[in-house]
């Protein structure tokens, strides 16, 4: 078997390249290799490979920024996933796509499942939701799987940006009234491996494709998520200037950003669960996992 990665040095690319190489050939590239904005240079690199398992983690993730470069986020997280899946399609192969809890507004109570009704309120949620649509429209051949916060040894998140300014400042403030579920790349990353072992083991006609919702168990906010990382740094001997009670909560109104993000972001994994016989760590040992590394 022959796969196609593609962003081979993002936080879920890089973890990717462990989880995947044992299953059989496997071609990573980025975007020195690949220009996912130019859908001529993805119709021939997929045409020179010919995998059979297409793994597209490579996306736009600069939220706020994205605001600003609205056509540049469309092509590489809305144009580019549907060139794949046409080409996918054309193979007969298997396409891995990944997409966000910010496809959905955050509006609803309790956790989204796959069949509640999408809501982007920001251009990285609205090209991430296009994106989408168009694998769903172009192969029935698909695995979309929707995140949240992900968290990765490799690369920048959250807690590395609370680990720096925990050890930086006297102060800190983080927002509290947004949750969702951190959840390691590494994780996304093994759980990928097992659905192409699994499309592998079962057989495109049996196979159940579709659109599943793949983030950590539990819940919690980014004030807690915050002090829950600087408490682990702190065990380890890493000196921190602000300790975890002395992270101030605050609003999203208190801290605006160009984007906006979903207040909930809880996402229901009960499909994927049953579907694969599977039961998802909790956030906190992901984080754990993920923290031993960077410390």
């Amino acid at each position: 078997m022959k796969i196609l990665l593609t962003g081979k040095y993002g936080q879920v690319g890089f973890e990717l390249q462990r989880s995947l190489a044992p299953l059989g050939e496997l071609v990573a590239v980025d975007h020195a290799d690949c220009d996912l904005a130019d859908p001529v240079a993805i119709r021939d690199l997929v045409r020179q490979v010919k995998p059979s398992v297409i793994v597209n983690p490579a996306a736009y993730t600069a939220v706020d920024k994205a605001e600003s470069e609205p056509a540049l986020a469309e092509a590489i997280n809305a144009v580019a996933p549907g060139v794949l899946a046409e080409e996918t399609d054309r193979l007969g192969a298997l396409l891995v796509h990944y997409s966000t809890d910010y496809v959905f507004d955050g509006a609803m109570p309790g956790s989204y499942l796959e069949t509640d009704g999408t809501n982007p309120q920001s251009v990285y949620g609205r090209t991430k939701r296009d994106g989408e649509v168009a694998v769903r429209a172009a192969t029935e051949r698909h695995l979309i799987l929707r995140t949240s916060w992900v968290i990765g040894a490799h690369g920048c998140n959250f807690a590395k940006t609370m680990l720096r300014l925990a050890a930086e400042r006297e102060r800190l403030q983080v927002v509290a009234d947004q949750w969702g579920a951190p959840t390691s790349a590494a994780l996304l990353a093994d759980l990928t491996a097992h659905l192409v072992r699994q499309w592998q083991r079962r057989g495109e006609a049996a196979f159940p494709y579709g659109t599943y919702h793949a983030v950590a168990g539990g819940e919690t906010n980014w004030c807690d998520y915050a002090r829950f990382v600087i408490g682990e740094a702190i065990l380890v001997g890493r000196v921190m200037k602000v300790m975890p009670a002395a992270v101030q909560a605050i609003t999203t109104a208190d801290y605006p950003t160009p984007a906006r993000r979903p207040a909930n972001s809880r996402l229901d994994t009960t499909r994927l669960k049953s579907t694969f016989g599977l039961e998802l760590p909790h956030w906190q040992q992901g984080v754990r996992h993920i923290l031993q590394q960077i410390l």
